[in-house]
């Protein structure tokens, strides 16, 4: 079934390491912390009407749990799955099952400038659009990608 944000939240979902934005490499990934994160999407998710659900783990097996639940529970998923991206075809087949349910990739760095193993992302083979190098603000365009797939929620009050 799908749902558009007046019926449910956009799914956000950190992989490993995101618990560490703003500590870990910050002249890579910026100083911003994954609070600064969700503040941003809070903001762009209710510009439309809509709220997230943000979440991250450091552990494969839940990042797939919590994409199934958002495939009967939220909107779209937005992911960043950090080195995931390039080793998950668990990830991969979860995204699969989300049949209709928009997904954007983000990267905070820009993994076409960084090692080679780093260029391809399992995530991408589904994923509905990739935002890489934008910094945290990436994940502000990949809100708004998921409120324009999904359709609108309530106007604003």
């Amino acid at each position: 079934m799908r749902r558009n944000l007046a019926d449910a939240p956009i799914m956000i979902l950190n992989g490993p390491n995101l618990n560490l934005l703003g500590q870990r490499q910050p002249e890579i990934y910026g100083s911003e912390t994954l609070t600064d994160v969700e503040a941003l999407c809070v903001e762009a998710a209710g510009a439309h009407g809509g709220a997230v659900d943000l979440r991250q783990s450091n552990h494969e097996g839940q990042l797939v749990d919590w994409i199934h639940e958002a495939r009967l529970n939220h909107c779209g998923i937005v992911i960043n799955p950090g080195a995931y991206s390039h080793t998950s075809v668990a990830i991969l087949d979860a995204l699969n099952t989300c049949d209709g349910l928009p997904v954007v990739e983000v990267h905070v760095s820009n993994i076409h400038r960084r090692e080679s193993f780093r260029h391809h992302s399992y995530v991408s083979l589904r994923a509905d659009g990739v935002i890489a190098g934008c910094g945290v603000q990436g994940y502000v365009f990949a809100v708004e990608r998921i409120a324009a797939l999904a359709g609108p929620g309530r106007a604003p009050a």
